[in-house]
């Protein structure tokens, strides 16, 4: 688990700004698997939304082609 105390501060932009894009990139894939799993056990698009702050409708259109392309393997 990365604790805030070890990232880099806003007094080193380079180390900070790198910190970030990869706190994103990490944010990403963790979303979608959490998604992916999520339906998988059952869970409504409207559940997902909710759990993301975003619209049923959001949701699908944003991890549909995921759900449906790990299904495939």
């Amino acid at each position: 688990m990365v604790d805030a105390q070890s990232l880099p501060g806003p007094e080193n932009p380079d180390a900070a700004l790198a910190a970030v894009v990869a706190l994103r990139r990490l944010a990403g894939r963790l979303e979608v698997a959490a998604v992916v799993q999520a339906i998988a056990q059952g869970w409504t698009w409207a559940q997902v939304g909710e759990a993301l702050g975003i619209s049923a409708q959001a949701a699908h259109k944003k991890f549909a082609s995921e759900v449906r392309a790990r299904r495939g393997r």
